[in-house]
């Protein structure tokens, strides 16, 4: 890239970096100290507040990078992402959304916890809350590190791991001054950045082909080199019995995998009652929709008027499509309208990844504090230091996840999202549900929900091709996969429930129907919900 896409996308990243930081430090100023304040910003949004923020911390650069690059290189297939991305919203609206609402307090562990002894399950679903956020983050560190690779124009590991390490210390600034409040305002400037930048490249798309939708198709299966083949599912799932497996476990987790999310869950604690919990899933179902058909225009648009070889040449997962695709558009290298298209782009989606890993930080450091940690401490000392965890959480949770970012800087961005899906799918959404809707449910069923969907997830994706075995493996020098999928959901996810429902059938403990009849009046009506 030229100097000028490196000067003016560097200003416009250090733009938003300023802003967020002016943000973060007024939030600051006002009384951080209480738990309420620091996890759910006082429960003051509202819901089309609430509902922006829902969709900008969705849409992240799994979205906005890899699933277009993904259209681009494997046609229909690529779209599989989209579809379950957008169908995973209809499980959040009409099963869990209000019901979380009414039950919980800060964390997935205050629902499922409500009727049973609290350490087990609370260190438990804690332990999976922070698995999940950490695989999600390591996603938007990878997608910084194309990003900005791109930008300067440099494929070394220097640029890579400079940005990861810039991306992870933003985070911890984030998470530990603002808390919940500052992080709300940076997902709401992120999600109106990032929708405004992507309708103007639909719209350029389009106009590049005169409004007509199928001669983008046609011109983009021309340019795949695979022709109509391009259009019809197969190029990517189809090859073989283990492909199509696959795309039914990667379906199964990016459907289900939603409604275990901590960080999406968490949002529907910033607002004071159930019902605008409600009205913000209906808010955020509207902007994410409207976003995902924009990503099929965006991905299509880049096999068509880039083309896939010059995308994988650029980038071999396809990370890097969107900001090829605005070049092109906007007049080619060396132009002007192509260097400032470029930068916003490029702007827009590095504000997209610290939108992102704000959120799930402040999340998963929850999770540490809220759970993991006041289940080991005297509830009456627990409540003033709990805050104070967290923010010391948020530094070693971003640690952690910088070294897991760099370690898998080649694999494609959306693909690991599918991978921190199916692990809630398989952990966190059994326990949820059982929790919500089964009277008999008992404390081993939601640990033996929890760790028998965890393991398994964690299992078999470090004995998938994922790790090893192949060329385009984290380890491809060695050979111990024995998982033939990449994607561990279509086990896992059977596995959780069929551990709940075991651990359940078998525990000696009696269910306390009193718990349950409370907490399933406090899930429908919110009568004493926090």
């Amino acid at each position: 890239m030229t100097g000028d896409h490196q000067m003016l996308a560097l200003l416009l990243f250090s733009g938003f970096v300023a802003v967020t930081l002016g943000i973060t430090t007024w939030v600051s100023r006002r009384r951080q100290g209480s738990a309420e304040e620091f996890y759910a910003g006082g429960r003051l949004f509202s819901p089309m507040e609430n509902g922006f923020a829902i969709a900008g911390d969705y849409m992240s650069a799994a979205s906005f990078l890899g699933v277009t690059g993904l259209i681009a290189l494997f046609g229909y297939d690529g779209m599989l992402y989209v579809v379950g991305f957008l169908v995973a919203w209809l499980v959040v609206l009409f099963l869990v959304a209000e019901l979380v609402r009414n039950c919980g307090r800060f964390t997935l562990a205050d629902v499922v916890a409500a009727r049973m002894r609290e350490r087990p399950v609370r260190i438990a679903v804690g332990t999976s809350s922070v698995t999940v956020s950490v695989l999600y983050l390591v996603a938007q560190m990878v997608g910084a590190g194309s990003l900005v690779a791109l930008l300067l124009g440099r494929t070394s590991g220097t640029a890579q791991a400079w940005t990861v390490i810039g991306v992870g210390a933003l985070m911890v600034i984030y998470v530990s001054l603002g808390g919940m409040r500052a992080t709300t305002w940076i997902q709401i400037v992120k999600a109106v950045l990032l929708l405004g930048g992507t309708a103007v490249l639909t719209v350029l798309v389009l106009v590049r082909f005169h409004g007509d939708f199928d001669r983008l198709l046609v011109a983009a299966a021309e340019r795949s080199g695979h022709g109509t083949a391009f259009l019809a599912p197969g190029l990517k799932y189809g090859g073989s019995w283990t492909a199509r497996f696959d795309f039914v476990s990667l379906g199964l987790a990016l459907v289900l995998g939603t409604a275990g999310l901590p960080h999406i869950l968490s949002r529907f604690y910033t607002v004071p009652t159930a019902r605008a919990a409600r009205r913000s899933a209906v808010w955020s179902i509207g902007l994410i929709g409207g976003f995902y058909l924009m990503t099929i225009v965006l991905g299509f648009g880049a096999a068509a008027v880039v083309g896939p070889d010059a995308v994988r040449h650029s980038n071999a997962a396809g990370n890097t499509a969107v900001p090829l695709l605005a070049l092109d558009l906007g007049g080619g290298s060396g132009s002007t309208g192509g260097t400032v298209l470029f930068a916003v782009v490029a702007a827009v989606a590095f504000a997209t990844i610290l939108a992102v890993v704000a959120g799930i930080t402040l999340a998963s450091s929850a999770s540490v504090a809220h759970d993991l940690y006041a289940s080991l401490r005297r509830r009456q000392s627990r409540a003033r230091s709990e805050v104070a965890v967290a923010r010391i959480a948020a530094v070693g949770i971003g640690v952690v996840a910088i070294a897991l970012g760099l370690l898998a800087r080649d694999l494609n961005v959306a693909f690991l999202v599918g991978l921190a899906f199916a692990v809630a799918a398989s952990a966190n959404l059994p326990a949820l549900l059982y929790s919500l809707f089964w009277r008999a449910f008992t404390t081993r069923g939601a640990v033996w929900a929890v760790y028998g969907g965890l393991v398994p997830a964690l299992g078999l994706v470090l004995l998938s091709p994922v790790v090893s075995g192949s060329p385009d493996s984290l380890f491809p020098d060695v050979d111990f996969q024995y998982f033939p999928l990449q994607n561990p959901g279509i086990v896992s996810i059977p596995l959780g429930f069929l551990a709940g429902w075991l651990g359940t059938v078998t525990s000696e403990e009696t269910a306390d129907e009193a718990k349950y009849a409370e907490t399933e009046v406090r899930s429908l009506t919110g009568a004493g919900a926090a």
